[in-house]
C-alpha cells in the first residue's frame, strides 16, 4: 500500500510532538495558568483573613517588597533587558520620574502612574529614535 506524501509528512507531524495552536493553544495555557494561580489566591485569602495589617511583622513584610519593586524598577532602568534596551537611558530615566511624579501628584494611584510613564517613553523613542 503506497502512502502520498502529504499522508507521510502530517504523520511525521503528529509523531514529533508539535505543539497546538490557536485557539487549543490558549485554551491549554487558561486552564495551565487558573490551576496553579488560583489555589494559592484562595490560600492566601483564606490565610489572611486574620492579619494584623498594623502589627511589626506585616509592616516589615510590606517594607521589604516594596524594596524589592524599587530594586526592579531600577534594575530595568538602567540594566534593561530586550526592546527596552534599545531606549536611551535619559528617556528611560524621564519616564520613570514622569510616572512617578504623576502617581504622587493624583493621590497614589498608580494606574495614573504607569499610563504616564508607558506614554513619556512611547513618545521619547518616537522623538530620539533609536
Amino acid at each position: 500500500m503506497t502512502s502520498s506524501l502529504h499522508e507521510v509528512t502530517q504523520a511525521a507531524g503528529a509523531a514529533s510532538g508539535t505543539l497546538p495552536t490557536g485557539l487549543t493553544l490558549a485554551l491549554i495555557l487558561t486552564v495551565i495558568s487558573l490551576a496553579t494561580h488560583e489555589p494559592w489566591r484562595w490560600l492566601g485569602l483564606i490565610l489572611g483573613r486574620n492579619i494584623d495589617v498594623d502589627s511589626e511583622l506585616f509592616r516589615w513584610v510590606r517594607a521589604v517588597s516594596t524594596a524589592l519593586v524599587a530594586a526592579l524598577v531600577t534594575r530595568l532602568v538602567v540594566f534593561p533587558a530586550g526592546a527596552l534596551g534599545g531606549v536611551p537611558l535619559l528617556v528611560r530615566v524621564l519616564a520613570m520620574l514622569c510616572g512617578l511624579g504623576v502617581y504622587l501628584l493624583f493621590g497614589r494611584r498608580i494606574s495614573f502612574g504607569v499610563v504616564t510613564a508607558a506614554v513619556v517613553l512611547v513618545a521619547g523613542q518616537s522623538i530620539m529614535g533609536p
